[in-house]
Order: structure tokens, then sequence, then C-alpha cells
């Protein structure tokens, strides 16, 4: 072998610039890979609400502006959280990217910027409202080492030529450690992903299993047997109760707390509580329970919006747990106006104590239309209170209530502009004709519901046009924390016509035409379709 065939046999086979960078992209997709992986198995060890994306992803949400959230609502449902975790995904690809090609040049300066992003997810996680320790850095913090460690290394495997040379421009590099070093971390990456959602699933099961496990005892209270004629038979109206898996969901929380009703656990402390408790969930169910039809309503559904719901409720009168506690309303020199509501994902909800406290039906509720509650619904126990916007009452996945001022605390979503105290206003909606529908000539009938949670509703009209306001059939009411179904039979001629809707509530106060965004305590307005008679 001459001298020429050796220097031949040991150069390093030749790399372009383009393809340099397209293996400094792919280096960097692997090693943002590698550390979500990882991030997400140690945090499935730790807390899985820990990870940096759903840090991530939390932090983001606290800090968008509420119109910018109920934009997300409007334009995504209940997928928003769904579009939020894609969209960070999407972030860390393309900064995954950039860092891989920054790599491919200098790689200590890529590795630095993967460190950079860990300590991003570090200060989320120990940032967010229900982060108890700074072990919730962890997942984030060894995520982004092992992350920066594999990039360093398969950037170091494209550099070696021109590392040894001492020459930027050397295209030389080491195809067979690249290729075995990227093969095996995407390999190791796609273990640890599968490791960590194999116990996080099993956590996950625990809290099935103990679901699964619940018997609601019959109440002490029932509920009425829902009146006949309450339901109308019209196609396209929603039904009176709203199956569970078609209930509204509208909260903060990226993933659905999955809490074992074994281990829950519910402190009740404060101003005013002369007897501080803690509750299991057993002994919960212990105590009286009642069944309630109580319609829901969500501040952010705008006008003619579909946030809104109404369920068969059972749990304890939360009036009575309070005053088991000592609890006095300040109607009756009680020195708490506020109850401030935590869940065990950090949220905070406070409510008016006179409100909760005036012989309404709010509920510590365990049951939803005859089943434990859902998870995504609050499992093990959540707040119903009848009257009021969910942001100052249904704290779902509730662990602690504190008894305190309005001027002493607020609560997450009056930190963000949101009313203090929010009664929901009477409202109503047009279910069918759906906009821009085109029936034909002759009778339509034109329904929908109306509500006025813990008021009641007296009356729906229907105008046509810039017609006078015909009375509409109200349907037999339940309660009057129920919404109430109602029906116009219109004589609908050729052409295009505007329907319009509004309701009066037992107080003789009419729905009113101001429009008003769902900020600061719920939209107003009134609910109008279009249609065209073919």
């Amino acid at each position: 072998m001459n001298d020429t065939d050796e220097t031949d046999d040991t150069t390093p086979p030749p790399l372009s610039r383009l393809t340099r960078v397209s293996l400094g992209a792919l280096s960097g997709l692997l090693a943002g890979y590698a550390a979500i992986a990882v991030a997400e198995l140690v945090a499935a060890a730790v807390r899985p609400q820990a990870g940096p994306v759903v840090a991530v992803g939390g932090a983001a949400i606290d800090r968008t502006p509420p119109a910018v959230k109920g934009w997300a609502i409007r334009q995504f449902g209940t997928d928003d959280k769904l579009v939020l975790q894609l969209g960070i995904l999407a972030v860390l690809t393309l900064l995954a990217l950039a860092l891989g090609i920054l790599a491919a040049r200098w790689r200590r300066a890529g590795a630095a910027g993967v460190l950079v992003f860990g300590v991003v997810g570090a200060l989320a996680a120990v940032g967010r409202p229900d982060s108890t320790s700074f072990t919730d850095a962890l997942p984030s913090a060894v995520g982004a080492v092992t992350g920066a460690a594999l990039l360093y290394w398969l950037a170091g495997r494209l550099t070696a030529a021109h590392e040894a040379s001492g020459d930027p421009d050397e295209p030389g590099w080491d195809r067979r450690g690249f290729l075995v070093a990227a093969t095996a971390a995407a390999v190791a990456s796609t273990g640890a992903g599968g490791a960590g959602r194999a116990l996080s699933g099993s956590r996950g099961k625990s809290a099935a299993a103990s679901r699964r496990s619940v018997v609601l005892p019959a109440p002490a209270s029932g509920a009425a047997p829902v009146p006949r004629g309450a339901a109308l038979r019209i196609g396209g109206v929603s039904p009176f109760i709203t199956p569970n898996d078609d209930f509204y969901r509208v909260d903060t929380a990226l993933t659905v707390p999955k809490v074992d009703a074994g281990g829950w656990r519910l402190r009740i402390h404060g101003e005013g509580v002369t007897r501080e408790r803690t509750l299991s969930f057993a002994e919960l169910l212990k105590m009286p329970l009642v069944e309630r039809d109580i319609t829901l309503t969500c501040v952010s559904n705008e006008v003619g919006g579909p946030y809104v719901g109404n369920a068969r409720w059972i749990g304890v009168r939360l009036a009575d747990v309070l005053r088991r506690c000592g609890v006095k309303p300040p109607s009756e020199g009680g020195p708490a106006d506020q109850l401030v509501a935590r869940s065990v994902d950090g949220m905070t909800i406070g409510s008016p104590v006179d409100d909760v406290m005036d012989g309404r039906d709010a509920l510590l509720a365990v049951g939803m239309n005859g089943q434990p509650l859902p998870f995504a619904h609050g499992f093990p126990v959540r707040m119903v209170v009848p009257g009021l916007y969910g942001y100052v009452s249904a704290c779902k996945w509730i662990q602690d209530i504190e008894l305190t001022t309005f001027d002493a605390y607020d609560s997450y979503w009056v930190q963000r502009d949101w009313a203090r105290r929010a009664p929901v206003k009477t409202e109503s909606r047009i279910d069918t004709p759906r906009p821009f529908a085109r029936p034909g000539p002759g009778t339509v009938m034109v329904a929908g519901v109306a509500w006025a949670q813990h008021r009641g509703i007296d009356k729906v009209e229907v105008r046509v046009d810039d017609g006078p306001w015909e009375e509409a059939r109200l349907a037999a009411e339940d309660t009057r924390d129920t919404w109430r179904q109602w029906s116009y039979a219109w004589q609908a001629t050729k052409g295009g016509h505007t329907l319009t809707v509004r309701a009066t509530d037992r107080t003789g106060e009419t729905q009113t035409e101001k429009r008003a965004p769902t900020i600061p305590d719920g939209a107003s307005g009134w609910h109008s379709v279009v249609v065209t008679v073919d």
C-alpha cells in the first residue's frame, strides 16, 4: 500500500454545506426529542404536572390576556388546550432545528441553547400555583442536560475532521459515529418516553380504579322527577339533561388531574372557622346527600354560545359543612365574606360566603347524572353553586377551602381583571333553526333554551325581522335553578329573515339588548340567527 492510498483511506468522506446544515437540523430534532422524552419520564416519577410542556403551557395560559383567552375559546372551543400544546411543540421543534444548525458550526453554543430552555422550563414548573417543591424543576433540568449532551456529541461527529485539522471549512465528518449515535438516541428516547407514559398511566389507573369503586349512597333529599313537558320533542333543541360526555369543559388544566379518591382530603380553615376540619372522601359520603338539577354557565359563553349545560348533581350542602366548622355568613355577623376554593392544580376561585350560605343548593358535588363525577368534571369532588358563573363558584378537583375577605385576597380570575362577584345574567338562545339554515315556507318551529339560574324564567319572546315581539310557548319548569326550553311556531315566508329571542326572569327583568363582551362579568345581548326561506 503506497502513501497516497493510505491517505485516501483515512480521509473522512466529504460533507457539503447543505448536508451539514441538514444533519445539524436532524441533530437538533433528536436532541429535542430526547430532552422531552427524558423530562416526561422524570416528571412521571416526580409529578406529571411538572413536565416541561405542561408547565410552560400553564405559564403561558396564566400570562395570556383575557381577551386572547376568550378568542381561543371561541375559535377552538374545548380543543383550545390541545391547540396550545401542539403550538408549544411546534415552537420547540423550530427551536430544536435552529439550535441543531447552530451546533453544526458552534456546538458549544448549540448545547448551551438547549440548557437555556431547560432553565425556562424549570422556572415555569416551580412557579406554578400547584408547585410545592423544588423537585418540580428536575424534569426540565434533567431533560435539558440530556438534550444538550446529545446535541454536543452529535455535532461533534459532524465537525470531527475540521476539529482535527484546525480548519473550520474542512468538510469531513464521522459518518459511522453519527449514525450509531443518532440511532441509539432515537431508540433510547422512544424507550424513555414510553416508560414515562407507562408510569403516568399506572397512576391514572389507580385513580380510575378508585373512581370505579365509588358507590354513591342514596340521597337523603332526592331530586324531584323532571316534570312532563319540560323536555320539548323538537329536533335540534338541546336535551333537557346534558349527557356527561357533552357537558362543556372550560378550565386552565392542560392535563386533566387524576386524583385517587382514597388519598383525597379537603381542608377547611380561615377567618371565622372555629373548628378547622380536614375531610376524607369517605367522611364526605357519610354526610346527608342531596340531589338537584342545576344548570351551569361559563362566564366565557358568548351570546348564543354553547358553554351552558344542565345536569343532575348529587353532593353535600356546602352550607352544612361550613356551619359544622363554625362558619357564619356576613349577614349573621361572620368576619369572612369570601370563600376561596383551591384545586389540586393550583386554581383559586373566590365565592361570596353569603351566596353559598343563603339557602340555595350550593353543593360539594360527588356525582353527576347518576355517576361519580367524571375526571374532566372534577372527580372526586367539585363545587356547584346555582346562580353564579363558574369562575366564581365551580371549583373542580377541590382540595382546600379558606374563609377570608375580598379585600384581603384576589383569586386567579380576579387577578386577571374579571369581576369579583358574578351572578348569572338572564340569557336565551335559539337552537333551531341554525344560522344560515334554509327552511321551506310554512310553519317553522323556532326553539331553544333560556336561563336565569336561581331566579327562574317567566317569559320568552321571539321577533321576526323588525316586527313585534311574540310570546313563545314555555316548556314546563323543573326548578328555578335549571334552564327552560321554549318554542315558537313561525309562519315563514320566502326571503331572508332575522330571528331574535329575549327572555324575562322571575324578578321581572327582561334580558338586555345592550351587547357586552364576556369580560368582566359575562356577555349580554339578544341572540339572533339569519335564515333564508326558499
